[in-house]
Parts: C-alpha cells; sequence; structure tokens
C-alpha cells in the first residue's frame, strides 16, 4: 500500500507547502480566477513540480480549497426552542458561509457540475440540509404531521449558494440584499408549512 507523498519525511515542511498552495489558490480564486496547479505554484512560488506532488490535477486542488466545515449544528449552545429563531439563526450562519466562502463555494459548484463529478458529489455533502433539520427538530414534537427532513430539504433548495449566486449575478443584487433574501425566503417557507 502506497503512503502519501505527505505523510512521508519532513511533514511539517510539506503542511506549510499544502497550506502556502491552498492559500495561493484561494486568493487566486477571490480575484476571480479558476487557477491551475502551475498557476497556484506559481502565486505560491513554489516549483510546479513540487506542487504537482500535492495535487496531481486542478480538479484536486480546487477540490482542496473548499470550505471543510463539519459542525453537527450551527445553533449555540443552550439554542432557542422556537423553530423560526432556530431556523433564523442557521439562515443567518448560512449566509455567512455564503458570503465568506463565496469564491470556494462557486468552484465547488461548477467541479460537481462536471459529469466526472460523481453523483452524488463528493464536493456536494449535504451537510446544510442537516443543519436545517436539527434547526427544526421542534416541530417533529409540536407539528408532527410536518416532514421536517422534507422542509429542510425545500428551504436548501431556495435558499443555498445556487440561488445566491442567481441573485448575485442574474438579478444583479447586492450582496446584503440577496442574503437578506434568502433568510426571508427561508422563513416564508417555515411558516407556509405552519399555514401561517
Amino acid at each position: 500500500m502506497a503512503v502519501p507523498y505527505e505523510n512521508t519525511g519532513r511533514t511539517n515542511q510539506k503542511s506549510r507547502t499544502r497550506t502556502a498552495l491552498i492559500t495561493a489558490t484561494r486568493k487566486l480564486l477571490a480575484q476571480g480566477a479558476i487557477p491551475t496547479v502551475e498557476d497556484a505554484a506559481q502565486a505560491a512560488d513554489i516549483s510546479r513540480t513540487t506542487a504537482y506532488r500535492y495535487f496531481p490535477n486542478q480538479r484536486a486542488l480546487l477540490a482542496a480549497v473548499r470550505p471543510e466545515i463539519d459542525r453537527e449544528t450551527l445553533l449555540p449552545d443552550p439554542a432557542p426552542t422556537d423553530p423560526r429563531e432556530r431556523l433564523d439563526l442557521v439562515m443567518r450562519e448560512c449566509v455567512r458561509i455564503n458570503l465568506e466562502w463565496e469564491p470556494e463555494l462557486r468552484t465547488s459548484l461548477r467541479l460537481s457540475l462536471d459529469p466526472a463529478a460523481g453523483n452524488p458529489s463528493p464536493l456536494r455533502r449535504g451537510r446544510v440540509i442537516g443543519w436545517l433539520e436539527h434547526a427544526l427538530e421542534p416541530l417533529r414534537i409540536t407539528h408532527p404531521d410536518i416532514d421536517v427532513h422534507r422542509l429542510a430539504i425545500a428551504i436548501r433548495s431556495a435558499t443555498g449558494i445556487e440561488s445566491f449566486i442567481w441573485l448575485v449575478d442574474v438579478a444583479a443584487l447586492p450582496h446584503p440584499e440577496a442574503a437578506e433574501i434568502l433568510c426571508a425566503t427561508a422563513r416564508a417557507l417555515l411558516n407556509e408549512a405552519l399555514g401561517r
């Protein structure tokens, strides 16, 4: 079994090199570029040969810069019990993530649409659905007739990075206004499910 290059010898140095390549890639993405491994190597002042030891192709490089947000919940501890408050807190955090990681999320979306990405794409793990379900958890007791999972999917489908990109790029809204529309859409879907 082959041992990955980064796990052998001088691991601290290799970790710094990998971090430099990822940092350079993020800066290039923020400037609107879709960098190749060579672009990242040049921006990080690292040789192309070395860069390819870490990232064998552009797809591997771009996949490495996607936000790794593996939190189980976006709610504070203790969390409020009102589903509307809980949803608003989660949506505000989701919108913050969209704003903060927009270039990386755009790239992740673009890569996930490639037919070679697989179905489902490993770049799109659906973690937001879990965060939304957790926010809506009190409904399982107060409104057992509501399918919480389906509601979470509906909210996610209307408020994710795809909708954000449409609001910014097609509707030409400023980022703060687009973010507010996403939060208002989530509230409207919850209110509709609750019958008010």
